[in-house]
């Protein structure tokens, strides 16, 4: 029987009609797959009070989503408050006693998917959850989560889920109906808009927003509890505004990914409503961005031409000679082994070394950023079109979405056209 030696690499080599993958258990700690009865192609997972560095089985994540209903039946969109629990690890014939006894209580089964609903009215384009302190000052209580959603009709829609959260570990309760009405409904965008963030400095809720018509807009919490949004809008990108993200360090600096194909960073002191810092870092549209939560100078960028690259920010200064132009600048690293655009990009939480990628080949690549390997290792392997960072290759069809899990090292929850995805592999 003549073998086939070319080595199969998911998102670069086409299936044949008929052909599909199947994951191999070998590779995962854990894997599970999810489904909604709508696509839900944006959501956040909610820092729970489960603990911190959680490695028992069955494990618990809790989530929020927006569901992306079409055509007539678009009214009936709404965001959902999810409870994902029973998550089991994988079932290892090899696996010895001593390796089973870490994992306490395992029991495989089946994972439970539970979900709260709340109407939207309209498809929910992007959304973001945040934490902030209780609003009745007693800081002994949960924190109140709070979530923005970016709507196709222009709207961005702010509620609290608090209640809904609350509500799956309490058997029985009763919602009230104005637990099911927004908190405010933001109206100064004139187009739909992707880029949405809370900023993790303001923990009362500070919002940026961003739209297809380039602008961006500032959305602040008052001690009153009210919403109050800056009149005057940060205006310099060409064209649609995709990602937008705070830093993580300086509570007045953010940046913002632009199918023009520039990344800008800003200080929302400034008077002008102009850039600090413009640069020139793509061809195509750059899609999304991830600032690294441990490197504060570290910042990644994915693009439509499936490159994806980190930049170090201390080398972006503008130009004396003409301050308001973009600057061209060289990434410390760039990868371009996905094809198709990248999706999704996010920084490990506590790993700044780690980077998770998601692309429209239908993958998520795991990334160590700390792997070299010279290019005779790689001939010699016969991996010459493998980067060696990469670590980790997982199939999830149509992936919009990846995010890590932080109170669970390693694991990371996807979202696609086939539903959502949790897993954790053996390899980080």
């Amino acid at each position: 029987m003549e073998v086939d030696q070319q080595t199969f690499i998911p998102g670069r080599t086409k299936l044949a009609p008929g052909e599909v993958l199947s994951p191999d258990p070998s590779t995962y700690d854990m894997l599970h797959t999810l489904s909604t009865p709508w696509p839900c192609l944006s959501f956040d997972i909610v820092r729970d009070n489960l603990g911190d560095n959680r490695k028992t089985y069955p494990a618990t994540v809790y989530a929020v989503t927006g569901t992306q209903a079409e055509g007539r039946r678009s009214k009936e969109n709404e965001l959902m408050v999810l409870k994902l629990s029973g998550l089991s690890k994988m079932d290892r014939e090899n696996e010895t006693d001593e390796e089973s006894d870490s994992d306490e209580e395992d029991e495989g089964g089946e994972a439970i998917l539970e979900s709260k609903s709340i109407p939207l009215g309209s498809t929910a384009n992007r959304i973001r959850a945040h934490q902030t302190p209780s609003q009745s000052g007693d800081f002994t209580r949960p924190p109140q989560t709070i979530t923005a959603t970016m709507l196709e009709n222009s709207q961005v829609v702010i509620h609290d889920v608090t209640p809904h959260l609350t509500s799956f570990d309490v058997p029985g309760t009763m919602l009230s109906p104005s637990t099911y009405k927004p908190l405010s409904t933001l109206r100064m965008h004139k187009s739909e808009g992707y880029a949405l963030d809370w900023s993790p400095l303001q923990p009362l809720g500070k919002l940026l927003t961003g739209d297809n018509d380039g602008l961006i807009y500032v959305t602040t919490r008052t001690e009153g509890g009210g919403w109050v949004t800056d009149t005057r809008p940060f205006t310099g990108h060409n064209s649609s505004v995709e990602e937008i993200q705070w830093s993580p360090n300086e509570k007045n600096v953010f940046a913002s990914a632009s199918s023009d194909g520039t990344v800008k960073v800003w200080d929302v002191r400034s008077k002008s409503r102009k850039p600090a810092v413009d640069v020139k870092i793509s061809n195509t549209d750059v899609n999304v961005m991830s600032w690294s939560k441990q490197t504060f100078h570290l910042l990644s960028t994915g693009a439509d031409d499936g490159q994806w690259a980190v930049w170090d920010l201390r080398h972006w200064k503008p130009n004396p000679a003409a301050p308001s132009a973009p600057i061209n600048a060289a990434p410390v690293a760039s990868f371009d082994f996905h094809k198709e655009p990248i999706t999704s990009i996010e920084w490990h939480p506590t790993d700044d070394s780690i980077v998770a990628v998601g692309s429209a080949d239908n993958t998520v690549t795991l990334w160590d950023l700390a792997v070299e390997l010279d290019e005779e290792e790689s001939r010699e392997a016969g991996l010459s079109d493998v980067p060696p960072q990469l670590l980790f290759v997982h199939y999830t069809e149509s992936v919009k979405e990846v995010h890590w899990q932080a109170q669970m090292p390693g694991t990371l929850m996807a979202t696609g056209s086939n539903g959502f995805g949790v897993f954790k592999t053996i390899s980080v």
